[in-house]
């Protein structure tokens, strides 16, 4: 049930990126909406990605989705705070866009190659190995 809402979010998230960069080109120029809006765009874009990388079990669905929530919350956070700041003159709360943007990057680096390998058995080399021991070890 989970995948059908991230599409349904990430359609949403597709269509304000193109309202956003339609804004940002014609309504407020100068006012920083083109970020807001690719940044909407290819967070978009990913998740529909991952969806069908989580749907096609290649990537292990606990951590998937959360990347994939992550994903929207962040993005949604930062095109928030950006295009609120464009129209209405105020933010959002203060720091919003800066943890939209840092929530995303966390995300994105919560699924690297050692903990896919660790979620799914898979041999790694050796050198991976050690690196992943001192990070399970912290």
């Amino acid at each position: 049930m989970t995948l059908p809402i991230l599409l349904v979010l990430a359609g949403l998230m597709g269509a304000g990126g193109i309202m956003l960069a339609a804004a940002g080109a014609h309504a407020a120029p100068g006012a920083g909406l083109d970020s807001a809006a690719y940044m909407l765009l290819f967070h978009a874009a990913a998740i529909i990605g991952g969806t069908a990388l989580v749907q096609q079990g290649i990537l292990w669905r606990p951590l998937a989705l959360v990347v994939l929530a992550a994903w929207v919350a962040g993005a949604v956070l930062f095109s928030g705070d950006i295009a609120l700041r464009g129209f209405a003159g105020h933010r959002l709360f203060p720091m919003a866009a800066p943890s939209g943007a840092s929530f995303s990057f966390w995300a994105g680096s919560a699924s690297p190659r050692r903990r896919s390998a660790l979620c799914y058995g898979a041999e790694l080399p050796s050198s991976d190995v050690r690196g992943t021991a001192l990070l399970l070890a912290r």
